[in-house]
């Protein structure tokens, strides 16, 4: 199983301590306030809401929209779906694309962003986060949609995750998935900050829909993680003060880095950079009680999440300190 943020069982482990302030995830550190649940919620087998499509859709702009238990589902399931293909994933990106790409069959090559263009024309299926997990990389809708159309030309696929998309909305292709190439992945947990409620979205059209809910089966989705994402989805006045924090706490957190020396790039969510001694700053911020993730193969760097609170911003800034005087 590949590796992960928010392990802190291993952290645990590994430090002997319990007392951890948790950056390693990038997701938004408070989260949907969930509602009480029906009393029936955990009865119930959790059939399909025909209302839960439908508030996503409204709220990602997207002609048609399947739940699923994660996104993580739909990676896993999509490589199922096609006979073996040329498959390009955009690199460095999130490992599990490519790990479940290299498992059915597939020719794998894992291209990075600024090679990408090049690439288009000698694959069937290219995968594209966007923006970037970890990098924060993006490209522009425009691009994206001219490269739908070649790899719709030849019945290919373009595959978009954009898990981290809810800051930027207007860069987000979801509206156009009546376009056959397209596929759009959604997360309830980033934005959010439900990743124990796993849920996501796939957008594309009709017939692809079909066929991996079928792939993926009945009840995929429980009762309590409908009922909780149909309220986050219809709650414009969370959704509205929420993005305005986390674009103030995103600045915040470029800002605090640069004032240790580090030039980061990301998004209002997480910030990341190809720190050089990443063994050693992780190390460093877990002797405090704060645990980062590292990135030890294709990105080479450390990923930044938002502390939750003040108290937190305050204990990152002082294992900030002690690093650049360490350091010196």
């Amino acid at each position: 199983m590949l590796e992960h943020g928010g392990n802190l069982r291993d952290a645990t482990l590994r430090f002997g301590r319990d007392d951890w302030l948790d950056l390693s995830t990038g997701l938004n550190p408070q989260w949907y306030p969930a509602p009480a649940l029906a009393d029936n919620a955990w009865h119930r087998l959790p059939e399909t809401d025909p209302a839960l499509a439908a508030a996503a859709a409204d709220y990602y702009g997207a002609p048609l929209m399947l739940p699923v238990a994660g996104t993580q589902a739909a990676i896993q399931a999509l490589p199922r779906m096609r006979a073996p293909s040329r498959v390009v994933v955009a690199a460095p990106s999130y490992a599990e694309h490519a790990h479940h790409w290299a498992q059915h069959g597939h020719r794998l090559r894992q291209v990075p962003y600024a090679d990408l263009a090049t690439a288009v024309d000698d694959c069937d299926v290219m995968v594209i986060c966007n923006p970037n997990n970890p990098t924060g990389a993006t490209v522009s809708p425009e691009l994206l949609l001219q490269w739908a159309g070649s790899l719709a030309a030849r019945g290919g696929w373009l595959i978009v995750d954009e898990a981290f998309g809810d800051m930027t909305p207007g860069a987000s292709v979801a509206a156009r998935t009546d376009i056959p190439a397209l596929i759009v992945l959604r997360s309830l947990g980033k934005f959010f900050g439900l990743a124990g409620v796993r849920l996501g979205f796939v957008a594309a059209q009709a017939a692809l829909l079909h066929q991996l809910a079928d792939l993926l089966g009945p009840w995929s989705v429980s009762g309590p993680a409908q009922q909780i994402a149909l309220a986050a989805l219809r709650d414009r006045a969370w959704q509205h003060a929420t993005r305005q924090r986390l674009i103030a706490s995103g600045a915040r957190l470029q800002a605090l880095l640069a004032d240790h020396g580090i030039a980061s790039t990301g998004s209002a969510l997480f910030q990341w950079w190809p720190e050089p001694r990443a063994e050693q700053f992780w190390r460093h911020m877990a002797e405090r009680g704060i645990w980062v993730r590292r990135f030890q193969h294709a990105a080479h760097g450390i990923r930044l999440g938002l502390p939750p609170d003040e108290a937190g911003w305050q204990k990152l800034a002082s294992a900030l300190t002690t690093w650049t005087k360490d350091k010196t």
